[in-house]
């Protein structure tokens, strides 16, 4: 092959050859912060579920149920968009301790 065309052997990428390989990858892992939602203030407007990237919100009789914590990455996305701040983001062993006690 000619000299500067040796990036024609490179993969293409972004292709996802095992779809829905997502649900068996524990994002959540990841995660450096959680999700804490105070549900007295939850409207249920539905604008953390619309705007999570990994769709974790889970949703019972289209009202919003709790997050699925083993994909949640912890992004804080809920949290920022949540029009009545019913959504915080703690430190992933601060909630742990504290769901310990």
């Amino acid at each position: 092959m000619p000299e500067g065309q040796v990036w024609k052997n490179i993969p293409t990428g972004g292709l996802e050859l095992d779809p829905g390989s997502t649900k068996r990858v524990r994002t959540g892992e990841w995660r450096s912060e959680l999700p804490i939602i105070d549900f007295s203030k939850c409207t249920h407007c539905m604008i953390c579920w619309v705007d999570c990237p990994d769709a974790c919100f889970e949703v019972t009789d289209t009202k919003l149920a709790g997050v699925d914590l083993e994909h949640c990455k912890g992004c804080g996305i809920c949290a920022s968009v949540c029009p009545v701040h019913c959504i915080t983001m703690v430190p992933e062993q601060a909630a742990t301790t504290v769901e310990g006690d």
